[in-house]
């Protein structure tokens, strides 16, 4: 049993939520102090790629990176590097897909934060800074690990997108879903099945991992009160 797709999944679930776990925090912070109708538009904009299919996701990427295109052949030209159909052109898929998983859940937190206690802060002359990374973060954690989880599991079992742009090539560009599919297609059902016993496992691994955690937070805020 070859196990690069187990390796480049993970590879790429970390490295994608990693990524949009500093985006959607960013962009989750700005949208949520704008005005009204700017708030909207953005809105939509960034969780569009939630409702999309993924093949389409795909497909628009593909429009923007393919070796082709605008910014693909730049890179391309510029930097001899191929944006599709490589390990790393996952990421830009799965960047995209599970994006709106973590601005979502971390706007919601930052919407529910009480402002007060950041005004607390800067009175204390505070930078926003200090604010941000000692009182709104820790008051929003678990909205924020929360997100930060649905992003890594739904990045590790990304499909669509990822076999659009970057395709399936044994020992390259495989995936353990890009792999399940391969052999479902090929027949060979038992290899398939192993690979999904393995994801699942994965999945609750690190499911288990956050409950427990979060049992351990709430443990510690009992003891305090």
């Amino acid at each position: 049993m070859d196990w690069y797709p187990l390796y480049n999944s993970v590879r790429i679930a970390l490295i994608s939520t990693v990524i949009i776990f500093f985006a959607g925090i960013a962009a989750a912070y700005y949208v949520a102090r704008l005005p009204r109708t700017v708030k909207g538009v953005l809105d939509a904009v960034f969780t569009l790629p939630l409702v999309l299919p993924p093949t389409v996701v795909g497909y628009l990427l593909l429009r923007v990176l393919g070796p082709r295109r605008a910014v693909g052949a730049w890179v391309l030209a510029h930097w001899g590097v191929k944006l599709t159909m490589t390990w790393y052109s996952a990421i830009f898929a799965t960047a995209v897909v599970i994006f709106p998983l973590m601005y979502r859940t971390a706007r919601g937190a930052f919407e529910s934060f009480d402002e007060n206690l950041a005004d607390a802060g800067r009175t204390l002359g505070r930078s926003n800074a200090w604010v941000f990374w000692r009182v709104r973060m820790p008051c929003c954690r678990q909205g924020i690990l929360a997100g930060t989880v649905l992003a890594f599991a739904r990045a590790l079992g990304e499909y669509g997108a990822t076999s659009m742009v970057a395709g399936y090539t044994p020992g390259r560009t495989a995936t353990i879903s890009t792999t399940v599919y391969q052999l479902w297609r090929t027949n060979d059902d038992a290899l398939a099945f192993k690979w999904v016993v393995v994801n699942l496992a994965i999945s609750a691994v690190v499911l288990l991992a956050v409950n427990l955690l979060e049992k351990r937070e709430r443990g510690v805020r009992k003891a305090w009160h």
